[in-house]
């Protein structure tokens, strides 16, 4: 709302006369008249520079009353941002928090597959010598059963003939 109207602007205290004669000649004092108009336009002049003044600090404080403003509404907007991306998986963060376990243990799982695998290995080399073992076992009692009842049929044969032998003597 700054008024454009025309303002006199002050004469210079030496001004520019010409005389009747033709020739020019500066006059070094001012009428009442001047002196008057050249304060008026001084203190118009300063009363629209302290508007102007008045003006812009008006405009720089709603300035930063914007700027205030804008900041708060970022804080906002980036608050349901937040939010929003909360929505969209509530349980993201605990998700994600499961997976990073499964990973871990399925990093811990391989040694001990692999651990298990070799030890089923071993034990089925182990129980196949042990079964091995076994059957020779079995093979061997078998024979010694065989070789003990052959001689105990051989021992009861030669007692017999003995007990003939002593029973035919007497």
């Amino acid at each position: 709302m700054m008024q454009t109207e025309q303002q006199p602007q002050p004469q210079p205290q030496n001004q520019l006369m010409v005389q009747n004669s033709g020739s020019l000649s500066f006059s070094s004092h001012m009428s009442k008249e001047d002196e008057e108009m050249s304060k008026s336009a001084l203190s118009t002049f300063r009363a629209k520079e302290e508007e102007i003044e008045r003006k812009k600090l008006e405009v720089r404080e709603k300035v930063q009353l914007q700027l205030g403003r804008v900041e708060e509404e970022t804080k906002r907007l980036a608050v349901i941002r937040e939010e929003l991306e909360a929505l969209a998986d509530p349980m993201r963060k605990e998700v994600s928090l499961v997976r990073k376990k499964i990973d871990a243990v399925n990093k811990e799982l391989k040694p001990l597959g692999h651990t298990c695998q070799k030890k089923e290995r071993e034990y089925k080399e182990a129980l196949e010598a042990f079964n091995d073992k076994n059957k020779e076992k079995v093979q061997l009692i078998t024979k010694l059963m065989e070789l003990v009842g052959e001689s105990e049929k051989l021992r009861m044969k030669k007692l017999e003939e003995l007990s003939k032998s002593v029973d035919s003597i007497q």
